[in-house]
C-alpha cells in the first residue's frame, strides 16, 4: 500500500496547472498527492514534470535554471534531462545510473496541464477528460485558481449538492432560498465513473451573477433555469447552464432568447487536507466583450469564497473529531454514488499494487 494509506487514486490524470502558469520559462513548484513536483516548459515547447528534489541533497529544482529541455539544480549544478536522468555534474565525469529524479507523464489539453502520478506505463492520454468549450473559439472565459485548506472530497460534496445554492449563495449564484424548496433533480444518472444530474428551476428571477451580464430590459424577466452537471472521478466537475424566458418551452428545444454558460472545475489533492482548485466559467454571447468574462469570473470567485469559508471551517471541525460520522439525505444520492465509486477504484488500485509488490518479493 502507498505511504498515503490508500487515500488517493493515483492511476488517473490530475490537473497540475493552467498553461499560462508555465509561460516564459516559469518554473512552478506544486505539491500534488503529497508529492513535491516541479513543472516547466522546455525550449522545445514540451511540458515537463519532475520530482522537485535534487537527488544529491534534496535542494528544490524549482529554484534551478531551465536549459533547453533540462533543468539545472543551482545548489551544486547537477543537470537533469526531461526523463529525470542526471546528465551533467560539474567537475565529475562519471555519472552513476542511480543519480536521477522521478519524471511524471504530462499532457496539455484545453489550456490545462495534466499530470499522472501513478504507474507511468498506464498513462494513456486518451483517458484525459477533454472539455471542448475550453478550446472552442465560440466560448470565452477567464481561467482561475483557488487554494483550499480542505480535503478535495468536501469540495466535491459541495459541487454535487445544488440545494446549497439557496442558502450559501442567496445573493450571488443562487438567487433565493426558494431554489431549495421548489427545485428537484429531473434526472440522476449513475455513471461508471461518476454521475450526471439535470435540475430545473422554473419561473424565477435570474440570479445576481447572471443579471450583471444581461441587458437591463431582462433584469426583471422571469426565467426557466436548467443545470446539467457531471462529476467524474477523481474530481472533475462539468456543468451546462441555460437561462430561458419562463414558459418559452426550452425543455422542448425552443432556444429563442436562451443564454447559456459552460463551467469546468477540477479538484486536485495537494495533501489529504489541502486542495488545488482550477476552474473556468465560459459564455458564448458577445465574446469580444471582455467585461462579460471578467464579471462572470469575479462573480464565481465571490460565490466560491462563500463555499470556501464553510468548507474550510467544516474541515477544522472534522479534524477535531475524526470519529464524526457524516449522514446522508435523499438529496445526497449522487454524491454518495461518487464516493462509493471512488473508494472502489482506490481499493482495486491498492489491492493490485499489493499483489504486484508481493509477487516482486517472491521473485
Amino acid at each position: 500500500m502507498n505511504d498515503d494509506n490508500g487515500i488517493f487514486l493515483r492511476n488517473c490524470w490530475y490537473v497540475a496547472a493552467w498553461d499560462h502558469e508555465l509561460l516564459h520559462g516559469a518554473k512552478l513548484a506544486r505539491t500534488i498527492l503529497e508529492k513535491p513536483v516541479v513543472l516547466f516548459r522546455g525550449e522545445s515547447g514540451r511540458y515537463i514534470a519532475l520530482d522537485n528534489r535534487c537527488c544529491h541533497r534534496g535542494a528544490p529544482l524549482s529554484m534551478g535554471r531551465v536549459e533547453g529541455d533540462c533543468i539545472r539544480c543551482m545548489y551544486h549544478g547537477m543537470k537533469y534531462d526531461a526523463s529525470g536522468v542526471c546528465v551533467q555534474i560539474p567537475g565529475q565525469s562519471r555519472i552513476p545510473e542511480s543519480l536521477r529524479v522521478t519524471s511524471y507523464p504530462v499532457q496539455e489539453r484545453g489550456h490545462l496541464v495534466w499530470i499522472w502520478l501513478g504507474d507511468p506505463a498506464r498513462a494513456d492520454p486518451a483517458l484525459i477528460v477533454d472539455y471542448p468549450p475550453l478550446h472552442d473559439p465560440a466560448w470565452r472565459g477567464v481561467p482561475a485558481y483557488l487554494h483550499y485548506d480542505a480535503n478535495w472530497l468536501l469540495i466535491v460534496d459541495n459541487l454535487s449538492d445544488f440545494a446549497h445554492l439557496a442558502f450559501v449563495h442567496t445573493n450571488t449564484l443562487g438567487g433565493s432560498e426558494e431554489y431549495a424548496y421548489t427545485t428537484k433533480p429531473t434526472a440522476i444518472e449513475r455513471l461508471e465513473n461518476g454521475f450526471r444530474v439535470e435540475r430545473w428551476h422554473r419561473d424565477s428571477l435570474p440570479p445576481p451573477y447572471h443579471r450583471k451580464v444581461i441587458p437591463p430590459g431582462e433584469y426583471e424577466t422571469n426565467v426557466d433555469r436548467r443545470n446539467i452537471a457531471t462529476m467524474l472521478v477523481p474530481g472533475i466537475f462539468l456543468m451546462e447552464t441555460m437561462f430561458a424566458p419562463a414558459g418559452s418551452g426550452a425543455e422542448n428545444g425552443n432556444l429563442q432568447g436562451v443564454r447559456q454558460y459552460r463551467n469546468s472545475q477540477y479538484m486536485t489533492p495537494e495533501t489529504r487536507r489541502t486542495t488545488h482548485f482550477f476552474w473556468n466559467y465560459l459564455h458564448n454571447v458577445d465574446i469580444d466583450n471582455p467585461d462579460i468574462a471578467i464579471s462572470l469570473r469575479d462573480s464565481l470567485i465571490e460565490g466560491f469564497m462563500e463555499d470556501k469559508a464553510i468548507i474550510e471551517s467544516q474541515q477544522v471541525l472534522l479534524d477535531n473529531d475524526p470519529g464524526f460520522k457524516l449522514r446522508a439525505l435523499e438529496a445526497d444520492v449522487a454524491l454518495t454514488h461518487f464516493r462509493v465509486t471512488l473508494r472502489k477504484r482506490i481499493r482495486e488500485e491498492n489491492e493490485a499494487g499489493s499483489v504486484t509488490h508481493f509477487a516482486g518479493q517472491a521473485v
